[in-house]
């Protein structure tokens, strides 16, 4: 089990830094250890809190105390409830998009634009005809496609690779990895988004990084959590020269 930085911990929240190469909770498939199954382990009052979901056989999957989630790949802060009343509250906040939440990206090739100035990404997304792990920003989706908002700036573009700052205004699944590669400049050693595209071997997992998050807690006060770039990541902006 990899290790999980706790950020922030109080009677009502938990606040991690979840490294990459680790599932929140499981999905019926793959039996390898997951963020949840930590969780439990170190807080066993958990498995009560949250909601849970179903795999394909029935078996329950538990999400304890999971407000909402982050890729397997993608590191960065999460935020967790330590009770229901508490879950509710954040539950409903994410639902209506009021979490403001911020990320690091690498793309792949020299982006347009200039450096610093917002952009918005308005790109409705749905599932894959394809391939049903991915979402696609295309009418020609498999089923509905829900509204999705991203804004985004441009911190720095050097050899073939641009570094942004990004904001999903929506929540949905792999939102700012099919954002990006509908423009045509996909996140960085993403496999399943962009495969065949080259990946530095300081990398080795798609470039994207949760890098703060600011929620309102249930005392009506607004609070902000941050996780600094891990080790890769910043390894591999200086070795782009995007620092």
């Amino acid at each position: 089990m990899p290790n999980v930085e706790i950020i922030f911990e109080d009677a009502d929240i938990l606040v991690l830094n979840k490294p990459a190469g680790l599932s929140v909770h499981g999905d019926g498939f793959n039996t390898e250890p997951t963020l949840a199954d930590w969780l439990l382990k170190k807080y066993p009052d958990l498995a009560e809190v949250g909601e849970s979901m179903f795999d394909q056989k029935g078996n329950e999957i538990l999400k304890p105390g999971l407000v909402h989630r982050l890729d397997r790949d993608t590191s960065g802060v999460l935020l967790v409830a330590k009770n229901q009343p508490t879950f509710l509250h954040f539950k409903e906040q994410f639902k209506n998009h009021l979490a403001q939440k911020t990320y690091r990206a690498i793309l792949s090739g020299e982006m347009k634009g200039e450096v610093g100035q917002e952009q918005t990404i308005n790109l409705p997304i749905g599932r894959s005809n394809h391939d049903p792990r991915q979402r696609v920003a295309s009418a020609k989706a498999a089923g509905p496609l829900r509204e999705a908002t991203t804004n985004y700036r441009i911190i720095k573009v050097a050899s073939g690779y641009t570094y942004v700052e990004a904001e999903p205004k929506t929540g949905r699944t792999h939102q700012l990895r099919v954002h990006f590669k509908a423009l045509n400049y996909p996140i960085l050693c993403d496999a399943l988004y962009a495969p065949k595209l080259p990946c530095p071997a300081t990398m080795g997992r798609q470039a994207l990084h949760a890098l703060s998050l600011a929620v309102t807690m249930p005392n009506g006060q607004v609070a902000s959590f941050s996780a600094p770039l891990p080790a890769d990541f910043q390894n591999t902006l200086d070795n782009l020269g995007l620092v």
